[in-house]
């Protein structure tokens, strides 16, 4: 069993955010992911939680780590949910 870090948690959590905002490939096809907000949005909720519950119990790094982390999908929700959608013909 190896070893998972918090920190190796949260950019796990991260980086499935980013798959729903549509910014990383499918790791199945390879292609561009199709934007899913709505998993998004889970994910951002999911990192919130765990920063409310784990408040107090985090090293410095661990707790910067976390609200940057959730600092930029937060503003990347924002400008996606903004942002014109482009139709793919």
């Amino acid at each position: 069993m190896s070893d998972l870090s918090f920190t190796a948690f949260v950019l796990s959590l991260a980086s499935t955010a980013a798959l729903h905002f549509g910014d990383m490939p499918d790791p199945d096809t390879g292609k561009p992911a199709e934007r899913h907000l709505e998993g998004a949005s889970q994910m951002i909720d999911i990192l919130a939680m765990l920063e409310e519950k784990t408040r107090g119990n985090l090293t410095a790094e661990e707790r910067q780590v976390l609200e940057q982390v959730l600092y930029g999908l937060r503003m990347r929700f924002v400008e996606v949910s903004n942002a014109p959608r482009i139709i793919q013909p």
